[in-house]
């Protein structure tokens, strides 16, 4: 009897000490700059536990008392395995320049493991409650701000044949919806663009042939995986792509916000490690220059050569955030600068870092508008990288990057960093065609109604076309365009209508059936205000969804997704399962692995 006593006895340690946690709380720190990082990765040695630090750097964790090591891991710094402390911990990254792999561990296994470990946090932020002493770090009450977006609707050919829009190579939608979906949170309608979620990803389109051409264009015709009754047409443009060592030398002003809206540590301590990665992309021939703003607009580095980085990295450290925002005056003083050292066979770009929360001087759209739109015409362009969250102004970030003849990026992470100022490097900075307008002509024959999916915000009118007044977006070396339509296809009829397809010649009615449509793109040379003319018809040709491009295929399935975030009642059959799989089985290469990071991303939508 005594035996048995003992045993259960013994067998109740056991299972006590089994299950005995301990709280571990920390920050982690980067060792050069001495701010906490967002979003870096701790782990459990040994085992599926961990979590993200928040946006100051802080963790905590349940550890059981048998494990006492942590992985801590961050984009492009030393990872660190340290022992469980029972005191507040600090753990210091130094930045490598590179991605780093886990220390004595399979970088497979712990990426795998890493996956499971973030998807439980962004389901349900941490799935453990947080510990009352500690407040979060997340806004209470946000004042981000979006344009709104009236889904386009169906137009009706007979009535309506052309359709004129101006391209747009932003992708800042992508990583904005990323962001507010690892939080836990369903971002808002109007925050989804599909246009750019859709132009986010790399499609492997062919280049044009000849060395004179800005760009070429391909289509495809298949059915709609969201609507067995309509088809759907897939257009791309691909932008001649060049090697950096074939891009002309830069002029570049970095305009900082440093005003205390962007003392969050996902804002301007992010946007200085961003910043780091780009200085070891610089060549000797590039100038680099700062110029901050808060309550006052000011240069903290004058234009230096990419030869002297340490220079660039000091000036880039020093800077810390407090005051007002006077994005005016800092604007103009960028222009100024820029202007001042301009490179007439160069690469002449303002690069603006900030959550776009401006409150002081030329601050109103209109005001800022017109002041962009008065700069441009010096030939310098202008890029936005977007931070933060809270009081992100969304809206003010894609307008000023419109108006000033450049891109827009979010910068959610290092890795998107790395994404948009290194991988993708000469479309962020060299444009290769400005002002690129789209028209095209259904032939009413063939094409009963059609409905362009996104591009709301890039509508233009008919006679905006031929008009070289009239802005357009602006495509980048290497960059693509994506445009997808929605059709409802008949059969050929004898009524004839529209423009191209009016008329009842014997040459034209050969037409009918065999063009489903007529392309044309206007586009400006960088250096010159007219526009060249592209044409090209678009065979009535469709094919089986199955004998489609992954390009198709996968642009399809991320624009069901945008679809389904906004809650749209265009997609009647993709649920979520459907559009991982229509996604999952056009991977192509993704030598970068962005795709198939999309899968986990649609995994966790469908969770929340």
């Amino acid at each position: 009897m005594q035996r048995i006593i003992f045993g259960l006895l013994l067998l109740c340690l056991c299972v006590t000490l089994t299950s005995a946690q301990r709280y571990v709380q920390g920050y982690v720190v980067d060792a050069d700059l001495q701010e906490g990082i967002f979003a870096a990765h701790v782990m459990v040695a040994d085992s599926d536990n961990g979590t993200i630090t928040d946006s100051t750097g802080y963790f905590w964790l349940e550890v059981p008392y048998w494990q006492d090591t942590l992985i801590v891991r961050y984009p492009f710094h030393a990872t660190e395995r340290v022992a469980v402390q029972e005191d507040t911990m600090r753990i210091e990254l130094s930045y490598t320049g590179g991605l780093d792999t886990v220390a004595n561990a399979d970088p497979e296994t712990y990426e795998e493991t890493y996956s499971i470990v973030r998807r439980d946090y962004t389901l349900s932020g941490n799935r453990r409650s947080m510990p009352p002493s500690r407040p979060s770090s997340t806004p209470q009450h946000s004042t981000e701000d979006y344009s709104p977006i009236v889904e386009n609707g169906e137009q009706q050919t007979w009535e309506s044949p052309l359709s004129t829009f101006s391209i747009d190579v932003d992708r800042a939608s992508y990583s904005n919806v990323r962001r507010y979906l690892q939080q836990g949170q369903q971002p808002p309608k109007d925050a989804v663009r599909i246009e750019e979620l859709i132009n986010y990803f790399d499609y492997d389109y062919a280049g044009p042939g000849n060395e004179g051409e800005p760009f070429a264009v391909h289509a495809e015709l298949s059915e709609c995986p969201w609507n067995q009754e309509r088809h759907l047409l897939h257009i791309a443009l691909q932008g001649r792509k060049l090697d950096r060592t074939q891009l002309p030398p830069s002029n570049l002003v970095f305009l900082m916000d440093v005003s205390g809206s962007m003392q969050q540590h996902n804002k301007l301590a992010l946007a200085k490690q961003a910043m780091r990665l780009f200085v070891e992309e610089l060549r000797p021939a590039d100038r680099v220059a700062i110029v901050v703003y808060a309550g006052a607009a000011g240069v903290v580095l004058p234009p230096t050569h990419g030869s002297q980085p340490q220079k660039i990295r000091e000036a880039i450290n020093g800077m810390e955030a407090g005051g007002s925002t006077a994005g005016g005056e800092g604007i103009e003083l960028a222009y100024q600068l820029a202007r001042e050292h301009f490179l007439p066979q160069g690469n002449n770009r303002v690069i603006l870092a900030t959550d776009g929360d401006f409150n002081v001087g030329v601050s109103s759209d209109g005001g800022l508008t017109r002041l962009i739109e008065q700069e441009r015409e010096s030939g310098v362009f202008l890029s936005v990288l977007g931070f933060g969250q809270g009081n992100y102004k969304g809206n003010k970030m894609e307008l000023l990057a419109d108006k000033g003849n450049g891109n827009y990026a979010y910068i959610d992470g290092l890795a998107e960093a790395q994404k948009v100022l290194v991988e993708e490097l000469p479309g962020t900075l060299f444009t290769i065609a400005k002002d690129v307008k789209l028209q095209l002509e259904f032939n009413p024959g063939v094409v009963q109604s059609y409905r362009l999916v996104g591009y709301e915000n890039r509508l233009l009118d008919n006679e905006d076309f031929d008009d070289d007044t009239k802005d357009a977006g602006e495509l980048g070396a290497g960059h693509s365009v994506t445009a997808l339509y929605e059709l409802q296809l008949i059969p050929a009829r004898a009524k004839d209508a529209g423009l191209r397809y009016q008329s009842t010649s014997l040459s034209r009615k050969g037409r009918k059936g065999k063009e489903l449509g007529f392309l044309e793109l206007r586009y400006k040379d960088p250096e010159n205000e007219k526009s060249c003319l592209l044409s090209f018809a678009l065979d009535n040709d469709p094919e089986a969804l199955s004998a489609t491009t992954d390009a198709f295929r996968f642009s399809a399935a991320v624009a069901g997704y945008g679809m389904k975030l906004r809650g749209s009642p265009r997609n009647r059959s993709l649920d979520w399962p459907a559009i991982h799989a229509l996604a999952k089985g056009a991977l192509g290469v993704d030598e970068r692995g962005h795709r198939k990071a999309f899968l986990e991303l649609v995994k966790v939508a469908e969770g929340l």
